[in-house]
């Protein structure tokens, strides 16, 4: 697929959210995957594991914390970059939105409160638009988080898999 065509379907929240719930269930097979390869490498290991199976294990515990600790930066990262942006946005278009209500609310005369109420329901519908985009922004928060975590899964899988044939 395209960088154009994956950028394009993934404008709309409906297919960013599929991407998301995709990308987790490879996250998940891949995890069940890893579990499975361990948790026999440790049950054969017993009670006299050689180095590589202790290495192995040592791996385990640190590259679950550095994958969280990534999954959590970059989950901040996207928040902080496209939350208070939109936040601002929509609460601009909040206050335009009072203002107008109450021009209209002020009117004189009819001709006036038909302006004015049109103003008000166009200023009405940006912020309906304004609030409708955080949908997209908590499912590029979750899509950035899962990243470090499903890269660490996906590649635990193939290398673990590459090992045991």
């Amino acid at each position: 697929m395209s960088s154009l065509s994956s950028t394009a379907r993934l404008a709309n929240p409906l297919m960013q959210w599929l991407d998301l719930a995709l990308k987790t269930n490879e996250m998940l097979l891949s995890s069940g995957s890893v579990i499975r390869m361990r948790t026999e490498r440790i049950a054969k290991a017993g009670l006299t594991p050689s180095a590589a199976d202790l290495a192995e294990f040592q791996l385990m515990g640190h590259e679950k914390l550095a994958a969280a600790s990534e999954s959590g930066i970059a989950m901040v990262k996207q928040w902080h970059s496209s939350h208070f942006s939109l936040a601002n946005k929509a609460l601009q278009q909040w206050l335009q939105g009072t203002t107008a209500f109450f021009s209209m609310a002020g009117s004189v005369t009819p001709a006036q409160a038909a302006a004015r109420s049109d103003a008000f329901v166009q200023t009405a519908a940006r912020t309906a638009s304004a609030a409708s985009q955080f949908t997209g922004v908590a499912v590029r928060i979750a899509r950035e988080g899962l990243k470090p975590i499903h890269a660490a899964a996906t590649s635990n899988a193939r290398r673990l898999a590459e090992l045991q044939s």
